[in-house]
């Protein structure tokens, strides 16, 4: 089979592309990684279900687990519910629930799996909701599920949160008495507004730098209660001067898609481990699964220019897939799986396939190539030949 096709460009011309990378070697399961990695994953749709794909979900569950456990057998930890499966943006809280359940069922099949998962308010009718004590109500019905499962919990912003509050003390007030009840140290989430524009001015402020303060502040006040937490603002000095202001053993888990291989690769600052680096739970690790297991090996064993050489020609992939807008980068994340033979079709819950354009998915699939991540090459001009005759391109 020919591995020429035609792609459109950015400019709306057309052009002969022919691959020109071959897939990565599978990554030596056997290495353990001197940092903790989660994958944000991504939940597979039923293309069969008579639904509204707009309004309504289904979830194929059996494609869904294949998914994690590939993550699991490349050594990386699975991030649960997140908004990379669409929490919250057509994933329900009973399906999520339901997807958290599975997942640490099938983690016990594998020895030192790893899941988070992730605990919000997205069950209220945020219309109903009038004040920060209907918020902790929420978080503490979703801490309650999850953690009746034995489940480590990820603290997501809270949209109904960001409506209510009306000062940085309600965050206190609301993130305090979540953390004071949790049975393990937690994963707290701060969002930016590019990935969900509800949360703008999260922690009390819209200046960055103030809410950054607040949220140390509710980290200092709760010591043993915090592992870490996630940041994703897609600014790397944010990150880094919050990571270094993080308490002893507080991780700073990268969220940052356009920068995380500097930021997980670190700059030594400080006596602190934790501080001078950061680990990850990424979006952007479900899409890149081997190149992500077999950077952090090569790191683990201290070759930081391998490290580099596998993970740098993934981040000019990331920056395309969650280019703005950026909250519709789980289109792309999909489109990867689906290319690579994780999933028989392209269909998303919320129909999110069509929420980017052809020349949006032609310039993926050649950055795609030029980081070796098709892996099965074949398979993948195929399918890439039919979504573009889709739109008219044969």
């Amino acid at each position: 089979m020919s591995s020429t096709l035609s792609l459109p460009t950015l400019q709306g011309t057309l052009q002969t592309y022919a691959l020109t990378g071959k897939p990565l070697a599978r990554p030596t399961a056997a290495v353990k990684f001197n940092r903790i990695a989660y994958s944000a994953a991504h939940v597979v749709a039923d293309p069969l279900a008579a639904v509204d794909p707009w309004l309504q979900s289904t979830v194929d569950w059996d494609a869904t687990m294949a998914y994690r456990r590939h993550l699991w057998s490349l050594g990386l930890g699975v991030a649960e519910a997140m908004d990379t499966a669409q929490r919250g943006m057509g994933l329900d809280w009973p399906t999520s629930l339901d997807l958290i359940r599975r997942s640490l069922d099938a983690a016990r099949d594998y020895p030192g799996a790893s899941v988070a998962s992730g605990c919000g308010t997205d069950h209220l009718d945020i219309d109903a909701v009038k004040s920060v004590d209907d918020v902790i109500r929420g978080y503490e019905e979703q801490m309650e599920a999850i953690e009746a499962m034995g489940g480590k919990l990820i603290i997501m912003a809270s949209r109904a949160l960001a409506r209510v509050a009306r000062s940085p003390a309600d965050y206190e007030r609301v993130y305090d008495r979540v953390l004071r009840q949790a049975r393990q140290p937690v994963v707290l989430h701060w969002l930016g507004e590019m990935f969900d524009p509800s949360l703008a001015g999260y922690w009390g402020s819209a200046d960055v730098d103030e809410a950054m303060a607040t949220a140390l502040g509710v980290i200092a006040a709760n010591p043993g209660k915090v592992d870490g937490i996630k940041i994703s603002l897609l600014d790397k000095d944010k990150e880094i001067a919050m990571r270094r202001r993080l308490p002893p053993g507080v991780r700073m888990y990268t969220g940052d898609d356009f920068n995380y291989a500097e930021m997980i690769a670190g700059d030594g600052f400080g006596n602190e481990i934790t501080h001078g680096r950061s680990d990850a739970l990424l979006g952007i690790f479900d899409a890149i699964a081997p190149a992500a297991s077999a950077a952090l090996g090569e790191l683990t064993q201290g070759n930081t220019e391998k490290f580099h050489a596998i993970l740098g020609p993934t981040v000019p992939l990331s920056r395309h897939i969650f280019a703005a807008p950026t909250r519709f980068y789980k289109t792309g994340v999909v489109f990867m799986a689906w290319l690579n033979g994780h999933q028989s079709h392209f269909t998303m819950v919320g129909g999110q396939q069509s929420a980017r354009s052809a020349q949006h998915f032609a310039e993926l699939f050649r950055l795609a190539d030029a980081a070796q991540l098709l892996e099965q090459p074949e398979l993948a001009v195929r399918r890439m030949r039919t979504l573009m005759a889709l739109h008219g391109v044969e």
